[in-house]
């Protein structure tokens, strides 16, 4: 489990994407990159990073789900997500 202000500052850099995505888009059209540049570092998607819904685990995310690989397995063998049956032959 990630802590609560990773998990915190992950959803706020989220907040700030889309608060300046239309800014952003009408800079690089008209190419000011002078303008760009005072934008804030954590307004640009680059800086975004996948984490699990649930756990905030960083790694092995299913962007299907957006849930991490643990979290899935879990819930799969719980009958939890819909249409998702453990495979077996």
């Amino acid at each position: 489990m990630a802590r609560e202000s990773l998990k915190a500052r992950e959803r706020k850099r989220e907040s700030l994407v889309a608060k300046y995505a239309k800014k952003r888009a009408l800079l690089k059209a008209a190419g000011d990159f002078a303008g760009l540049d005072k934008l804030p570092k954590n307004s640009s998607p680059v800086r975004l990073h996948n984490r699990c819904k649930l756990t905030g685990r960083p790694k092995g995310y299913m962007r299907k789900f957006g849930i991490n690989r643990v979290t899935f397995r879990e819930m799969a063998s719980a009958g939890k997500i819909p249409g998702i049956t453990k495979s077996s032959w």
